[in-house]
């Protein structure tokens, strides 16, 4: 039975090499967060090979996203700082993005609402990082984990985005983020509220 998803295991047997390097999981967390910043950047420009370029970048930078924790795991380099900058990056890459697509989109049919929507879709997506980033701390990694279907995790949907913007979708997206995110938002807001409150000392 697989318990750990594809690309997490591909990941592993790539860092494996560097495990006893000069490389630790901060550098491929620095490298994790320049290709979704420069994703981010290419979709802003509002060009249809720039997006198409911008959604593989975007793919890869999620790719790379598992590969700090293997190599943390592997060579025992884990550390707390490592950590919450491996989720401050994630949060700040998957903000940008929403917000550089609604950027890129200002000329299309929402005009400069197409920016609002995609702050609006940035800023549900930082709330859901935070309360998962708080459950995650309160629960255990493994309580808040993400329901996982024969190797594939629900995130792993995020590797279909070159084909979004190969089929001229980002429109479509970004409204269905624009509705999404506030409400996958409303329901981690629940779901952290539901949550036993910790014992004060």
């Amino acid at each position: 039975m697989i318990t750990k998803p594809w690309d997490a295991q591909l990941a592993y047997w790539l860092v494996k090499p560097l495990k006893d390097s000069w490389v630790n999981p901060n550098h491929l967390t620095t490298v994790r967060l320049v290709t979704g910043l420069a994703a981010a950047v290419a979709i802003a420009v509002g060009d249809a090979i720039w997006a198409n370029i911008g959604a593989v970048l975007f793919a890869l930078s999620n790719f790379l996203d598992h590969t700090d924790g293997e190599l943390a795991r592997l060579s025992r380099k884990s550390s707390k700082w490592g950590h919450q900058y491996d989720l401050a990056s994630d949060a700040i890459i998957h903000i940008l993005l929403f917000v550089c697509i609604g950027y890129g989109l200002k000329e299309g049919k929402f005009g400069w609402w197409a920016l609002l929507m995609g702050i609006v879709s940035g800023v549900s997506v930082a709330c859901i990082f935070h309360l998962r980033n708080q459950m995650e701390q309160r629960l255990g990694k493994d309580a808040s984990r993400q329901p996982n279907f024969a190797g594939f995790d629900i995130e792993d949907v995020l590797y279909l985005f070159p084909i979004v913007t190969l089929l001229h979708g980002l429109e479509p997206l970004l409204m269905a983020a624009t509705i999404g995110a506030p409400t996958f938002a409303i329901w981690v807001i629940w779901q952290f509220w539901a949550l036993p409150q910790p014992e004060s000392n």
